[in-house]
């Protein structure tokens, strides 16, 4: 293999690596390290509201005028099915629509298992309870899920276990984001359970949704910021006076 082969892919590994640090940094938990909150980003700009909301949006009120499970998903995978469209015309992942069409397909399913259109939801009420679950124990046992996915975005990693200010930040900022699951459980469960289908979906896509997310961002950013990013200690080199230095560790 050349030399200048073997530096061409270097180059093209290198660049598919800053590609993929860009698109972790523009996410969801990227926004929450920013130096400055930016709720467009956090939200992932018009698409994402878009892609999150106008699904099941359109589900609700098909069902709130037909009170009909199986028109009701055929008129939610409508708009789905033009967003993939328009992705991939613009040649954009399809992930989060993908996502969207996989999490309508799992309710639809288990709706017309149980005949209750309710249970359209209960994918989401059960993501929401592990999503919950997951960030309490996270906490309590000192590895807080926030400071997992944010210390390497922060280049920190997990340097932060070492100094008990930046940990109780990563902590209080796990708590936050269990709460968000917490708050929406308290809300979708009570009307899953008396099967208010065209409220709880009205209310999943619009103020348990996004806004919500994004709420809880805001303040996971204002607790972060509080305490500055730990940087890992550098290696220390032993100089012998009479020869260069040559002896990390």
């Amino acid at each position: 293999m050349t030399e200048s082969r073997m530096s061409g892919e270097h180059h093209h590994v290198t660049e598919q690596a800053e590609h993929a640090a860009e698109a972790v940094v523009q996410g969801k938990f990227g926004a929450a390290v920013a130096a400055e909150f930016d709720l467009k980003k956090s939200i992932g700009g018009p698409r994402g509201v878009i892609e999150s909301v106008l699904p099941y949006a359109v589900f609700s009120l098909v069902f709130a005028i037909t009170h009909e499970l199986r028109p009701s998903v055929i008129a939610a995978c409508v708009p789905l099915a033009v967003l993939i469209v328009w992705r991939l015309i613009a040649r954009e992942p399809l992930t989060q629509v993908f996502s969207g069409v996989i999490g309508i397909a799992i309710g639809a399913y288990v709706a017309s298992k149980t005949g209750r259109a309710s249970d359209f939801f209960l994918p989401s009420i059960l993501k929401n309870a592990a999503s919950a679950a997951g960030a309490i124990i996270s906490a309590l046992v000192r590895w807080p899920i926030v400071g997992i996915f944010v210390g390497p975005i922060t280049g920190e990693m997990f340097e932060w276990r070492k100094h008990p200010a930046r940990t109780r930040v990563y902590v209080l900022a796990t708590w936050i984001f269990a709460a968000l699951f917490l708050v929406r459980l308290a809300v979708q469960i009570p009307l899953w359970l008396a099967d208010k289908t065209a409220l709880l979906g009205t209310l999943n896509a619009t103020v348990l949704g996004l806004p919500l997310f994004a709420l809880a961002l805001w303040l996971m950013w204002l607790v972060l910021r509080s305490v500055p990013v730990v940087k890992p200690a550098e290696p220390v080199i032993l100089v012998d006076p009479d020869e260069s230095p040559k002896t990390p560790y």
